[in-house]
């Protein structure tokens, strides 16, 4: 059987941490570790930025009337945007009381050309400097959060034009997008060897102190995981009519599904299932579950704020408050641009923006990715128990209401 690519990355990470700590600073083999880990670091550095534009471009570019076409859509719009902040609050709490005194020495070669975050200047020339008077330039210094706000503006004018005009510009962007993600496909390919050798470069220099922070990242992603997943049965315990044991039993083999395969999208047959069992209305259902799986990924904001708090930390950058909210917030934006893509690509899209917008290097976040498995299989587990869980209460609110109307 072929391993996955997620195993193969395991084993380069894991392999580069042993071997670049058995053969120590003075290694021979440093100069090569850096060159090949440099090289294709570089290369998978290259499409996020055009990739977010395009994502954003074409994720609120189409117009889709689905978002709003009906009462309940709306309800559940309302709910996601304040349940994935709740997350990323959550997120950065757990971060910062996990990750809080820890300090990796012995990586200044390998962290980056990043520098400490300087004063925050006047609140006018902050608010100025996000409007970007050369997107291009913007892109080419590696602004984020500038690149990300043309694209919001470019998207919302996209609907405001002739539709065959719109379709035809959506299109180029999708092909775009599309192509970007065959390349980070190609690009990751060659994962394995490029994590070993990042992996060998961090362990040389500082030995197993790196091993013991990405453990300890599981151990937090984990622990977001399954407190995520907890918070929503207990929900559905105290909002919902469902009867908990009922709602239990329809969402097990959902959860299933999702710890296996790491996909909300693969486990959408599941949970409709399940819905289906707890007797809710299939065409409430059909408009909330379908938005649920594509925008409510409830575990990604708390993810994205543990990472790049951790990768703050491995590189010695302090992030102040206004950074911090920044992180959160962000968090809660993008994953609405990672929506619908495979976990080893919707990574770095997800989480390199947010960490180069408050100043982190993104040069040891490969290392984060090796080590995803397993607390994906508990992310993905709580988004697919969060989905349900929120279909079920507002499908069950929407009945009440139409219930009064007729009566």
């Amino acid at each position: 059987m072929k391993l996955p690519t997620a195993g193969r990355i395991l084993i380069g990470l894991i392999a580069g941490l042993l071997v670049g700590y058995l053969a120590g600073p003075q290694s021979g083999m440093l100069p090569a570790a850096q060159t090949v880990g440099g090289v294709w670091l570089d290369a998978l550095r290259m499409p996020i930025i055009p990739l977010v534009f395009a994502l954003v471009v074409t994720g609120l570019g189409g117009g889709s009337g689905a978002d709003g076409s009906t009462r309940v859509a709306s309800r559940a719009i309302g709910a996601f945007v304040l349940f994935l902040s709740a997350s990323a609050a959550f997120g950065v709490a757990l971060g910062w009381v996990m990750f809080s005194g820890w300090a990796v020495a012995g990586l200044d070669a390998v962290r980056g050309t990043g520098e400490a975050i300087p004063d925050l200047p006047p609140l006018g020339e902050t608010l100025r400097a996000l409007v970007p008077a050369n997107p291009i330039a913007s892109a080419a210094g590696g602004a984020i959060v500038p690149v990300v706000i043309f694209a919001l503006l470019f998207a919302i004018a996209l609907r405001r034009i002739e539709p065959a005009r719109s379709t035809a510009i959506l299109g180029i962007f999708q092909g775009v997008a599309d192509t970007l993600l065959v390349i980070i496909g190609w690009v990751l390919l060659l994962a394995p060897i490029g994590v070993f050798a990042l992996a060998f470069d961090v362990a040389a220099r500082s030995g197993m102190a790196v091993g013991a922070l990405l453990a300890w990242y599981v151990a937090a992603r984990v622990i977001g995981g399954i407190v995520l997943l907890g918070a929503f049965v207990l929900l559905v315990a105290v909002v919902a009519r469902t009867q908990l044991s009922a709602f239990l039993r329809a969402a097990l083999p959902a959860q299933s599904v999702a710890f296996s395969t790491q996909s909300s999208l693969a486990s959408l047959p599941a949970m409709l299932q399940g819905a289906r069992s707890l007797g809710l209305p299939e065409r409430q259902v059909g408009t909330v579950l379908p938005l649920a799986v594509a925008l409510f990924r409830i575990s990604a904001p708390t993810a994205i704020s543990l990472a790049v708090l951790a990768l703050a930390r491995l590189n010695g950058v302090e992030l102040g408050l206004p950074q911090t909210v920044l992180v959160g917030v962000l968090a809660v934006l993008n994953n609405l641009v990672i929506a619908g893509l495979p976990n080893q690509i919707s990574f770095f899209a997800a989480y390199a923006p947010v960490a180069l917008a408050v100043g982190v290097p993104i040069d040891l976040l490969p290392l984060f990715l090796a080590v995803d498995t397993i607390p994906d299989m508990f992310a993905t587990s709580a988004n697919v128990t969060a989905d349900l869980a929120l279909t079920t209460i507002l499908t069950e609110n929407e009945q009440d209401v139409a219930a009064e109307a007729s009566a």
